[in-house]
């Protein structure tokens, strides 16, 4: 079998899971626990917090809130965040921020979507159009989750606060942290991870953000992570995803080169009179985008997977919305029919150059045949 649905979700690390048993085992009391072994227990959560956080931020100015997921990080962050006024996103947000600020224009906020780029980047000229002097939150994607397309957020978040420097800066990094170079600057006040992403386990994320910044949760109960995050702390997660975060870290760089080359093979190795490439240049070696117009994206997937090729269709978190076309591909001013054809294939750095080139060829023969049979 051939895995290239990692931007999905990754297979946990080994490694890291084994280092992090003894927190399922023997070291499972709760953090907030009074006795020793709960106490040190809340010091281990406060060394993998330390951690974490040091990949891409600077420990005085930021600080790191554990949560269950990449989804509730972005919740926090939108709803903490766009109070009054209006919210300016994007038009390619993944669904975790897209459904969410839609939550808040139907609470009466004003909502503007930025339009995209053909490669899923965001329009700059046309985001900072909508920002104004009633602008309180600003979320931009790092990494588009389902064209891979970059977006410079350090540029984007100073250009936002020179337009209005109250407005806030959210970014959605889950496809980004660990993967791609990139440390937070202080016109970023929050920021997005997830742990399956690089080798943790579901059911573990973070909302990194600036330390003066007060927000509101909305999760209330015990009053952990500070009061911004209720509920009695993952640590068995925490601490793999702590492990998880040090590996790719230390790796990041030799990584980034490995799986450009992965995906430069399985790109190379497409036959360009039947697949268009929908990612652009300035885009993650971790995801390519293609697109077969004419055949549905969907059956090549189930036709893939019989045959040991297990691919995606986009974002999987947006598969239960039932709805044919994603609104990122169209966004990109695809028309139906391409859109239609549209596959996500992503990489980790398990992956191999052999495996690209076997998927690219799999691909081929069965797009090839397709169309043969439809002709």
């Amino acid at each position: 079998m051939v895995y290239f649905d990692n931007a999905a979700t990754t297979k946990p690390d080994e490694e890291c899971i084994k280092r992090a048993e003894k927190y399922l085992y023997s070291d499972f009391y709760n953090p907030s626990a009074l006795y020793a072994e709960g106490y040190n227990i809340n010091l281990e959560l406060r060394e993998a917090r330390k951690n974490i956080l040091s990949a891409v931020a600077d420990a005085e100015k930021f600080e790191l809130v554990f949560t269950s997921c990449g989804t509730e990080a972005d919740n926090t962050a939108i709803f903490g965040g766009g109070r009054r006024g209006n919210v300016v996103t994007t038009a390619g947000e993944h669904s975790a921020v897209f459904a969410a600020v839609n939550e808040l224009k139907q609470r009466g906020l004003e909502v503007r979507f930025a339009n995209l780029n053909p490669d899923g980047s965001v329009n700059l000229e046309h985001l900072l159009s909508l920002v104004d002097g009633k602008t309180s939150l600003v979320s931009v994607i790092h990494v588009n989750n389902e064209t891979g397309a970059v977006n410079d957020i350090a540029a984007i978040a100073s250009k936002v606060k020179a337009t209005n420097a109250y407005a806030l800066f959210h970014s959605d990094g889950v496809q980004a942290f660990g993967k791609i170079p990139f440390k937070l600057t202080g016109n970023i006040d929050m920021y997005s991870i997830s742990a399956h992403k690089i080798g943790g386990i579901k059911g573990c994320g973070a909302l990194i953000k600036r330390k003066n910044l007060v927000i509101k949760p909305h999760i209330f109960g015990g009053g952990q992570e500070k009061g911004l995050r209720s509920g009695t702390e993952n640590v068995f997660g925490i601490k793999i995803f702590e492990f998880a975060a040090a590996k790719r870290r230390a790796a990041i760089e030799e990584n980034y080169e490995k799986v450009s080359k992965i995906k430069a093979a399985f790109l190379g190795g497409l036959d360009g009179g039947l697949f268009t490439v929908i990612s652009g240049e300035n885009s993650s070696p971790y995801i390519a985008c293609v697109a077969a117009e004419g055949v549905r994206g969907e059956t090549v997937l189930h036709e893939a997977d019989d045959r040991g090729l297990i691919i995606g269709t986009g974002s999987a978190c947006s598969s239960n919305e039932k709805k044919r076309f994603s609104r990122t591909i169209l966004a990109c001013g695809i028309g139906e029919s391409l859109a239609d054809g549209v596959l996500r294939i992503s990489f980790s750095p398990e992956n191999s150059v052999e495996e690209a080139q076997t998927a690219a060829k799999l691909l081929n023969e069965i797009v090839g045949n397709r169309k043969r049979i439809m002709a």
